[in-house]
């Protein structure tokens, strides 16, 4: 009984131990995929910033209070 036991443990360790590494490997992936597009967003935003700036649209403080803004939450910028 104890020897089955022990079988049953090692079987299931070493299912475990093989399905995890494709775990990890999707949360990695999916965790790029998520930061590319916030960047992607942060990047967008930016080049709205600085349009509107140029147009006259928006003054100088709130060009630097809203790029401080997306500066805060990018990594990138």
């Amino acid at each position: 009984m104890k020897k089955t036991l022990y079988l049953l443990l090692t079987i299931a360790g070493l299912v475990q131990w093989g399905c995890s590494p494709s775990f990890w490997g999707g949360a990695a992936v999916g965790a790029l995929g998520t930061g590319g597009g916030y960047e992607y967003n942060a990047k967008r935003q930016m080049d709205k910033l600085e349009d509107d700036r140029r147009s006259g649209r928006i003054s100088r403080d709130e060009y630097q209070d809203r790029k401080r803004q997306i500066e805060k939450g990018s990594i990138i910028y």
